[in-house]
């Protein structure tokens, strides 16, 4: 197999670039969420960045596409749908619960992806995978409950169970783990897709197909699209070019040059960004316990991560 070539930006400047682009996402978001909707942030996201990515498709990849059998195109569509679900929720989930906490709860997205392949894709559970897990469920379980308890004078106190789960910030969890099953579905489904086609072929289908179910979805609600200020367009374009094509093109250009055990773990930088972000943009500081349970989540995805068997590309 020939070596890449030397690239004329070195690969771990990028991947930093990357985790910094990725990171802005959740700051974009609360911004457009000052008027927008979640469910119209989320419709313009996948649609800008569809139609960013719409002229290069459609001209050097538009025999890939007709190739695409009825097969492939049905798992593309319920792909996007799950897609378009993991946004929805997690974008949703912004509006009740702290970005760490959002953020950190859906990275666990390789988790679930690990936990959902012996079902689905036949593949067996290694050691390391269950002890990250397990790793993983106890940290989620910490920050599903940290807004709701507190440390005080070295002395741990939380409410009822009921007043604990029904709590606003609670509900912002579930919808980011939730944000996190779907995120793992559309990936599962999109393994057999993308071995086949180029990453540029492979998200303008899902994105476009994602884009599409949002935006019904969105008018569904008796949402508009349109009618807020011009600040809020800004976020809305920002949110769709730097996070969403220039931070997960980073992440997948840099496969082509670095292991893809070290970019799945590089990964874990994102919510630790969003986390100092929200500090210094929105004012949101974690609690020692949030930031107790996240060190658990982010410990239990490198344990999981450390032998993946392929790179997952989103």
């Amino acid at each position: 197999m020939t070596q890449p070539s030397r690239p004329a930006v070195p690969p771990n400047l990028a991947i930093a670039f990357g985790i910094l682009a990725a990171s802005t996402a959740a700051i974009f978001i609360r911004y457009a969420q000052q008027e927008a909707p979640s469910l119209v942030v989320a419709a313009w996201r996948l649609t800008i960045a569809s139609l960013v990515l719409a002229p290069l498709a459609l001209t050097r990849h538009r025999a890939e596409l007709a190739r695409l059998s009825r097969i492939d195109w049905a798992l593309a569509l319920l792909s996007g749908l799950f897609l378009a679900i993991h946004f929805a929720t997690w974008i949703t989930s912004l509006e009740y619960t702290s970005v760490a906490s959002s953020v950190v709860l859906v990275t666990t997205t390789p988790l679930w992806v690990a936990l959902i392949s012996p079902f689905t894709l036949r593949e067996r559970l290694g050691k390391a995978v269950i002890a990250g897990m397990l790793l993983a469920l106890a940290g989620g379980t910490i920050v599903a409950l940290s807004d709701a308890c507190t440390l005080q004078a070295g002395r741990f106190s939380c409410p009822g169970l009921g007043d604990s789960l029904g709590g606003r910030a609670s509900l912002g969890n579930l919808m980011a783990i939730a944000g996190a099953i779907a995120a793992a579905s559309y990936m599962t489904l999109g393994r057999r897709l993308r071995r086949g086609m180029s990453l540029v072929g492979y998200i303008f289908v899902v994105y476009s197909m994602a884009a599409v179910v949002l935006v019904v979805m969105m008018f569904s609600a008796g949402l508009s699209p349109f009618g807020y200020s011009p600040p809020i367009y800004l976020w809305l374009v920002l949110l769709a070019l730097v996070p969403q094509l220039i931070g997960h093109s980073t992440f997948n250009w840099a496969l082509g040059y670095l292991p893809a055990a070290f970019v799945s773990i590089t990964l874990l930088g994102e919510p630790i960004g969003s986390t100092v972000l929200a500090y210094f943009l929105l004012g949101e500081t974690p609690t020692a316990i949030k930031l107790g349970g996240a060190l658990l989540i982010l410990l239990g995805i490198y344990l999981a991560s450390t032998k993946p068997k392929e790179p997952y590309t989103s």
